[in-house]
């Protein structure tokens, strides 16, 4: 990997604090949203220019991109007025005390992982957003009853080892050492890039915010769709994450001269696997969403019936139920195209994940929020994973979404406005200072 940005020359960010001063009588909440807005802003632009792939932002779990962004977030949690530190599992945790020591902490938190080419947004506006909010409250010497806990996770995409999550299933008391064994494209451990990286693994499952260490988890993040703003709205809750399922399919049929093999005569596999294709995408219907990913003509040739294909598939809901029925559809369709055409069909079921339902309590207390900013607050499932879904049935969770231009992201057009980031910021300081345990 090429070497991250150093740390010497790290762009200068502003002070959280600079701008969180509230608005005067006579300034409308969106001037200021937007002023803190900027101070976010500033700081993310700072953040990307941390990347293991010059000219393009790819910052890679427990790489040296993902270092350096780890102790510049260290630093800037630590100017917010909280301890912070990179824990065993690589997490950076910033923590502020509540009136009483060692209270149970409310956490907030987001990834500064990335996809490669990714935008800027995806994950540490979250991490950045809730920094600015524990900053407003210091500055104020406001203290609550809890502690609040900042993090930002490190494996939310899920690029470099085939696991995922492992920092906030670490502090939700389900981490699985079985993935320290995990290797990545260069053959290097997922335990021995730990160690590289400063953490020991050993001490992971003291991580976990179990046993009343904790007492919910609130995650803020770019909408990654278009419902917000085809809705004209800044912010949104989320009600549900979807549940996914995923598959592959693996297509059989008779490879042939393209020249010489009647038409009525082919077992044309990729003719069968296009038409099954377009049963995935009949699957989609209320609440459903379905895709199919990836397609492969093995050997391949411009003039060959082609003899096997493969394509996977993805279907997602916030409704477990409707889910699994338009899994089964696709099964029965694929098998009966299969058979209608003389193919053979072999259907390998991949990840099973279900819906994870947002707390109703903590997010009426983010509604309440939200609608305090003069925003509807408009209520909408997430078609992404989070690491939010670590969380579930171990804390309270609730998830605060930010418009995104588009509803584009892991590209580089990823955009949040300055103002709609502003809005997010307000909205974690109210949660966290009218939450009661």
């Amino acid at each position: 990997m090429p070497n991250a940005l150093a740390a010497n020359d790290r762009p200068a960010a502003p002070p959280f604090t600079a701008r969180m001063t509230s608005p005067p009588p006579d300034q409308p909440a969106s001037a200021a949203s937007e002023a803190v807005g900027d101070a976010v802003a500033d700081r993310l632009s700072a953040l990307a220019r941390f990347t293991d792939e010059p000219g393009r932002l790819t910052r890679l779990y427990l790489g040296p991109a993902h270092r350096a962004a780890a102790d510049e977030v260290v630093r800037w949690m630590r100017e917010a007025g909280m301890s912070a530190l990179i824990d065993a599992a690589a997490n950076v945790v910033g923590r502020y005390e509540g009136a009483a020591p060692d209270a149970p902490a409310f956490l907030l938190g987001s990834h500064i992982d990335s996809v490669r080419d990714a935008g800027r947004f995806d994950g540490p506006l979250g991490v950045l957003a809730a920094i600015a909010a524990v900053g407003d409250l210091a500055r104020r010497g406001r203290r609550r009853p809890f502690a609040i806990e900042v993090v930002a996770f490190g494996d939310e995409e899920g690029i470099r080892f085939p696991t995922t999550l492992t920092g906030s299933m670490a502090l939700a008391g389900r981490f699985d050492p079985r993935c320290l064994d995990d290797v990545d494209a260069d053959g290097i451990s997922h335990r021995d890039a730990l160690i590289a990286f400063g953490c020991d693994p050993a001490g992971i499952p003291a991580l976990a915010r179990t046993g009343g260490r904790a007492l919910a988890y609130l995650e803020a993040h770019i909408e990654q769709g278009p419902v917000l703003e085809r809705r004209h709205l800044p912010l949104g809750i989320v009600s549900a994450i979807n549940g996914v399922s995923r598959g592959a399919v693996e297509v059989t049929g008779g490879a042939g001269h393209a020249g010489t093999v009647p038409m009525d005569h082919r077992k044309d596999a990729l003719a069968g696997a296009a038409e099954m294709v377009l049963a995935v995408e009949k699957a989609a219907r209320s609440g459903v969403v379905a895709t199919v990913g990836q397609l492969v003509v093995p050997e391949g040739a411009v003039n060959t019936v082609p003899g096997r294909v493969r394509f996977t598939y993805d279907v997602r809901s916030a409704d477990d139920t409707r889910r699994r029925a338009a899994v089964a559809a696709v099964h029965e369709n694929v098998a009966a195209i299969a058979a209608r055409r003389g193919l053979a069909a072999a259907i390998s079921r991949g990840h099973e994940g279900d819906a994870v339902p947002a707390d109703a309590r903590l997010s009426e207390v983010l509604a309440r929020a939200v609608t305090r900013q003069g925003i509807e607050p408009l209520r909408l499932p997430s078609g992404a994973g989070h690491d939010a879904m670590a969380f579930h049935r171990v804390l309270p969770l609730a998830m605060l979404f930010v418009r995104c231009r588009g509803g584009i992201s892991h590209n580089p057009a990823e955009f949040a406005s300055p103002a709609d980031i502003g809005f997010a910021v307000r909205t974690l300081i109210d949660v966290l200072e009218t939450y009661e345990p």
